[in-house]
């Protein structure tokens, strides 16, 4: 048959071909699914568990809080160092690394009878948690093409992760209360093994090309600022924001991202290229993603005060009442993709953090009684889901036009800003609660609440302007765009 006698592509075929994935993308997409659900059940997971924890390791009611910073410290100062390592030495690889990593120090937590152990033990998983996340993330966005593939399982992955930081409340309540704390730990490990047998037969990632140099000042310098800034904000939510703990480590940072920019101009081969955060999408895209998990993170912090001190519900029920709230994320975290496919990324994150803050006002009017219980699950279900669809958004827009080479580093920086916000929003809210209104909770719980939904507006209003996609992935009509797979959703 000669080529004029072929018939064109048919778009509509090319779009379902463009949106499924083969039978050994399915695989793969499920073994990054499961490990970076398992990685976000871990940041929330022991804090049901802590005062457990605390009586039967003789933890010092002081020291408690080093069981969940220590992990984030990690898990946030490390991360971005780690996705530059992913580009240059083998993101599959690092996979495989963190993941033995995870369950090598989750069997040592699960196992500890000492404060000193299990502390080791946290931070062995916040390093294999900034190993693994970006790592995944990037084998997901180097596996496919900018299009709906892409969006797809990028929309899978926001919704697991969302989903997990809630799920990790309810199983820790659960594990705590049926069987022991430990199984927090050992169902880690059933998921490391499991990974590690699958992983290494269905992952694949583009060959490498000439292999640069570590920017190791560049390494150092970001690490320590960001375990800084870490540190002074986590001291902030139990000291206060007063407390030299707080604003030392605050400036220290801030002065170390000064010192890292300077160091980046001027060595030949930077951790972080300028140009790279110079990109509207990738600045603006992050600080996207960071207002997003910040306030949806700490709004979920907040209703466990209100739901558990001034409804008087159990820590379980409290735990199940917020899973209707990990329902929404999901639902958000599947739908997002085809929202993204016939608007862009820009409107999804604008669209979400708007319909988000619609959803979290009306819960800074919420009083004492238990009639306040269906409209808070009806709200947060709609804010979950609105949420969901703002986070897909951000990632999309923040890998969007980065270089296979680089897309380590971009999907390094993303996971970043999602750590930084977890890390951030709830400090900054807890202090608006219990130290702005020193009445009573419930009058600071309701300020805190009207202050997340004005950060949603305000962020939304602001990445309206700001926020920019590189051409190339700027749809010209939805139509053309979800039949192309090239073009992103």
């Amino acid at each position: 048959m000669s080529t004029t006698d072929t018939a064109p592509p048919d778009p509509a075929a090319t779009s379902i071909s463009a949106e499924r994935f083969t039978p050994i993308q399915r695989i793969a997409i499920a073994v990054l699914l499961t490990a970076n659900f398992t990685l976000a059940v871990d940041f929330s997971i022991l804090n049901v568990a802590l005062p457990h924890i605390g009586a039967e390791l003789e933890f010092t009611t002081s020291a408690l809080q080093w069981i969940v910073t220590s992990f984030a410290l990690c898990a946030a100062g490390f991360t971005l160092f780690f996705g530059r390592v992913a580009d240059l030495f083998g993101r599959k690889r690092l996979f495989m690394i963190g993941i033995t990593l995870l369950g090598i120090s989750s069997l040592a937590g699960g196992l500890a009878t000492e404060p000193g152990l299990l502390i080791a033990a946290r931070v062995g998983q916040g390093i294999a948690t900034a190993m693994v996340t970006p790592a995944a993330l990037s084998l997901m966005t180097t596996m496919f093409p900018e299009g709906p593939a892409r969006s797809k399982a990028l929309g899978l992955n926001g919704a697991l992760m969302a989903a997990g930081f809630t799920a990790g409340a309810v199983l820790g309540g659960l594990l705590t209360g049926t069987v022991s704390w430990r199984w927090a730990f050992f169902l880690n490990v059933v998921v490391t093994v499991a990974v590690i047998v699958v992983a290494p037969f269905v992952l694949r990632e583009p060959a490498r090309g000439p292999r640069p140099r570590l920017d190791v000042p560049g390494a150092i310098t970001i690490t320590l600022a960001l375990v800084a800034l870490v540190v002074g904000i986590d001291t902030a939510g139990h000291a206060g924001w007063s407390h030299p703990g707080s604003w030392g480590p605050i400036l220290a940072a801030l002065l170390l991202f000064v010192v890292f920019f300077a160091i980046e101009g001027r060595v030949e081969e930077p951790l972080v290229a300028p140009g790279l955060l110079t990109r509207r999408n990738i600045c603006w895209g992050n600080i996207a993603g960071l207002l997003a998990f910040g306030t949806f993170t700490s709004l979920v912090f907040l209703l466990t005060l209100y739901l558990q001190q001034i409804l008087g519900y159990s820590a379980i029920t409290a735990g199940l009442v917020l899973g209707v709230l990990g329902l929404g994320t999901v639902i958000g975290g599947l739908i997002a993709p085809r929202i993204i496919g016939r608007t862009s990324a820009r409107t999804s994150v604008v669209a979400g953090l708007l319909v988000q803050a619609a959803a979290t006002a009306p819960l800074a009017f919420a009083g004492d009684g238990r009639d306040w219980l269906i409209p808070v699950l009806i709200l947060t279900f709609v804010g979950g889901i609105a949420n969901l669809v703002a986070i897909v958004g951000y990632v999309v827009a923040s890998t969007a036009g980065v270089p296979a080479a680089q897309q380590g580093l971009a999907t390094g920086i993303v996971t970043m800003s999602q750590q930084v916000g977890i890390a951030l929003g709830t400090p900054v809210m807890s202090a608006i609660a219990t130290g702005v209104v020193a009445t009573t909770l419930l009058p600071g719980l309701q300020l805190a609440i009207g202050v997340n939904a004005a950060i949603a507006v305000g962020a939304a209003a602001v990445l309206a302007i700001f926020l920019r996609l590189p051409a190339a992935t700027a749809p010209e009509d939805t139509e053309s765009a979800a039949g192309q797979a090239q073009v992103t959703a």
